[in-house]
């Protein structure tokens, strides 16, 4: 990263209730009304994605199933997810952003980061994000809340701030009256496990954490632990990437079962599908997978997720739902299962890597196929001349599994 010099103005820009706000721009009709967007409405599946405001006034929250949703709110509109439809507002959102800087950073489908320092010496960036957000409702119909701040952590908490529609700027000078005060469990980067390991070293708020002993996080949560205290204290230097998109670190996909089930042949069949699923994608993207994680998640709601780190990087349905079983068969303890998930994890890219021939792995390619066509099968089948010894690993240092279908492939596209 190079050396950050003099005061800079970052905007995040946080799309509210994204996906039912684009709903309500293609039909007009829908605006002022408790909306949801959900999944399969006939099964158990049908899981509130995101709701309109007039929704959540009348209790209706993400992650909840409909059956409930409906009964806080008996008037709810559902409308499946329509992802054509989320990508192209996504893209003209983004597209609006870029007329005035091309220091943009997209994080998801519906927030992205700006760079304005630039603007310091031409006028009012409080003035831009403002026009902005004007410009996203009028053209766009599409209804934004801002943070403006130093930097990209405290532009993310200012944007949390104020929804809908809100425009928020956090100082550092201000930090003790606007940020430390809140509970550490809705600070940036801080999840519900890690809030309750913070809690058994007396952290409850976010000042806690600004004060804490940076040696004994360390020691609780490892980097991270170090990396908590400096976003605490207003500290981030990260930069805005308009690249960043290129990068992506897992590639996974889950599924909620229509009901929970012992059964074994649903099971390896769910496996099957998102091994495939997983396969199809790695394979757009051009790149090989070396770890693999399988996900169980079982009737009481309890989760575990297992890996397993690969001699030789994968990319085929086959390999992958080998391993992905494997784990599966090892980890299950034979309760009912109501969520599956298979992710390939530290991705590298196809030209990148080179498939280990050891004794085993050269054996098993012999009986696939005839000795001499080996090798050249082998290219054939990864691209280039993978044949070689050792193996190029990009090493990813958040280890994190995100086992989502969708990542920031639209904006790729």
């Amino acid at each position: 990263m190079k050396e950050l010099s003099g005061p800079r103005v970052i905007l995040h820009v946080d799309m509210n209730s994204f996906y039912a706000s684009v709903e309500m721009a293609f039909e007009p009709e829908l605006r002022g009304k408790p909306l949801a967007i959900a999944g399969n409405v006939e099964e158990r599946k049908g899981i509130v994605v995101t709701c309109s405001y007039e929704a959540r006034a009348k209790g209706v929250k993400t992650t909840m199933p409909l059956w409930q949703a409906k009964r806080h709110c008996p008037e709810l509109i559902v409308r499946k997810p329509n992802f054509d439809r989320y990508r192209k507002a996504s893209k003209a959102m983004f597209g609006l952003l870029r007329e005035f800087t091309h220091l943009v950073e997209p994080v998801s489908i519906d927030e992205g980061y700006m760079d304005l320092t630039e603007f310091l010496k031409e006028g009012n960036p409080l003035q831009i994000a403002k026009t902005i957000q004007d410009r996203l409702m009028e053209e766009l119909l599409l209804p934004a809340s801002i943070g403006v701040a130093p930097n990209k952590f405290l532009a993310k908490m200012a944007s949390n701030m104020k929804k809908p529609l809100g425009i928020t700027v956090l100082r550092k000078r201000e930090l003790d009256k606007t940020l430390w005060p809140l509970p550490v469990s809705e600070m940036h980067g801080v999840g519900e496990k890690t809030a309750e390991k913070l809690k058994t070293i007396g952290i409850q708020t976010i000042k806690d954490l600004a004060g804490a002993d940076a040696i004994g996080l360390k020691q609780l949560l490892g980097i991270n632990g170090e990396r908590l205290k400096k976003r605490a204290n207003g500290i981030d230097e990260r930069e805005v990437n308009p690249d960043s998109i290129y990068d992506f670190k897992s590639i996974g996909n889950s599924t909620t079962l229509s009901k929970d089930t012992t059964e074994a042949k649903i099971l390896y069949e769910t496996l099957n599908r998102l091994s495939h699923s997983v396969s199809s994608r790695m394979k757009r993207k051009d790149v090989l997978g070396t770890k693999i994680f399988t996900t169980i998640r079982y009737s009481d709601r309890s989760t575990y997720t297992r890996s397993k780190k690969l001699n030789n990087p994968i990319v085929e349905t086959e390999d992958i739902l080998t391993h992905a079983k494997a784990l599966f068969d090892k980890h299950w303890t034979g309760e009912p299962i109501r969520l599956l998930g298979v992710t390939c994890q530290d991705l590298v890219p196809k030209e990148d890597a080179y498939k280990q021939l050891d004794l085993f792995s050269f054996q098993e390619d012999a009986k696939k196929e005839p000795l001499y066509k080996t090798i050249e099968d082998i290219n054939r089948k990864y691209g280039g001349s993978m044949v070689k010894r050792g193996m190029k690993v990009d090493k990813s240092e958040d280890d994190k599994t995100s086992g989502t279908s969708f990542n920031k492939d639209f904006l790729r596209e």
